[in-house]
This record gives C-alpha cells, structure tokens and sequence, in this order.
C-alpha cells in the first residue's frame, strides 16, 4: 500500500474513518463484535489476506486433517503475505476457536501485521502478549474444527457483518476494526488525516470551557480563524 497512506492511517482513529466512510455512503464497514485481545495502544494498518470458514461436517473435520500440509488454515498461514492484516469469516459464531497461540505467532513470526476474526482464539492469554496486534469476539477453547472448517483462502468474505475483498485496507485501534475500500484508501486516509487534526483543536477548546456549538461542526468563521492560527502553532 501507499507509505504516506499508511502512514497517515496509524495516526487516525477507527471512529474517524467510519465518518469518512459514511459521508461516502458506505455505513457498514466497521467489523462487528471484535475487541482486541490486548490493547497495543497503537493502530494496526494493512492490506487484507482473508481466510473463509463454513460450518464443520464431521466426516471430513477430524483431528487427521491438520496433518495435512494443503489444510487452508495452515496454508493461509504460511502464505499470507509480509504487512498484510490476516482477517478470518468465522461465522460470527466464537464457540471454536478460529486459531491458537502456536499458529498466530508463526504469523507474526512470518511479518503479518495483525490477524482479526468474528470468532474466538484459543491461548488468547498468550496471543495477547505477542508483539502483533489481534481482535476477537471472546476466548475460544475448542478446536475450530469441531464446529467450522476452513475452506477458503483469500477470496472476498463477511467478517463481523462487514464486506472484506482481499486487499482492503484493515485498520484497528484499541476500540475496533473498520475495513476502507482500496480504491478509497488514499483519498479516505487525507480526509480522517486533517479531520484528527480539528478533533485534537475541538478537545483542546472543549476542555478550556468552550461551548461546541459553532465548534463541533464548525460553523462559525471563528472556529475556523482559531484552527487556522492552533495549526500554524502546533505543526499540524
């Protein structure tokens, strides 16, 4: 992806792309029901690698199957590309486990920037402390097979009732996950950038008793003639 992109979206907050998303009509792009399984204090930013899972049949989601070296989980694994953000359909539904400890930190291992899923991670004590970012709906301890296989690698996806086509831009803060469509990322990026920018201005206001009317949203000439001077001086 495009540096100065990226560079502009580890400085932006979730809340504030979803606006510039839905000034684009776009209302649903916001990963439902995921939190991070420890908060990293800084975004995770990167181009999607999905992994697609449908609900187990027990003939073919035995134990025996991770012996096998072409298994899509395992694959997606070792497959997924150096900055790319792992993001997996698990059906919304967190009662197996998408993937352990073992398996995220061979991703981390490998340069994934972050992994996010609608379900569940088993060791997520551990996967917390790994330095990679990751989101979930909750703990999981059984093993995904028993309720979901993995079937699909890097195809287009629902996760947390948000469209993912592989390359999307994922970006997680320690609230959420929005995902920014490719062809938007570069102009969406500009716009949450300078629009960071005039909610640090509005917090300083508010906090020195200002009222936000005329403010937030800025419709008053004076609240822009201040921003203008407030950037000037801090840089912005």
């Amino acid at each position: 992806m495009n540096p100065k992109t990226r560079e502009k979206l580890l400085q932006v907050s979730v809340a504030t792309l979803a606006t510039a998303l839905f000034k684009r009509s776009l209302r649903n792009q916001t990963i439902q029901d995921v939190r991070p399984v420890k908060p990293k204090g800084q975004n995770m930013v990167g181009p999607a690698f999905t992994l697609r899972y449908m609900p187990a049949r027990e003939d073919r989601n035995q134990l025996v199957e991770f012996r096998n070296p072409e298994h899509p989980q395992r694959k997606a694994i070792e497959t997924c590309p150096v900055g790319h953000i792992m993001v997996i359909d698990s059906r919304k539904d967190p009662r197996a486990a998408s993937a352990g400890d073992i398996l995220v930190t061979r991703l981390m291992v490998r340069g994934g920037g972050g992994i996010v899923t609608d379900g569940g991670f088993r060791d997520a004590m551990r996967i917390g402390e790994l330095d990679m970012p990751s989101y979930h709906n909750r703990p999981a301890s059984p093993t995904n097979l028993t309720l979901h296989e993995a079937i699909d690698i890097n195809v287009p996806i629902g996760c947390g009732d948000a469209p993912v086509f592989p390359g999307d831009i994922i970006v997680g803060d320690d609230d959420s996950v929005i995902v920014v469509p490719a062809h938007l990322a570069d102009e969406v990026a500009d716009e949450a950038f300078e629009m960071t920018a005039y909610e640090d201005f509005v917090v300083e206001q508010v906090q020195a008793g200002e009222s936000i009317i005329g403010l937030y949203p800025a419709t008053k000439d004076e609240s822009m003639n201040k921003f203008t001077a407030w950037r000037k001086e801090n840089g912005r």
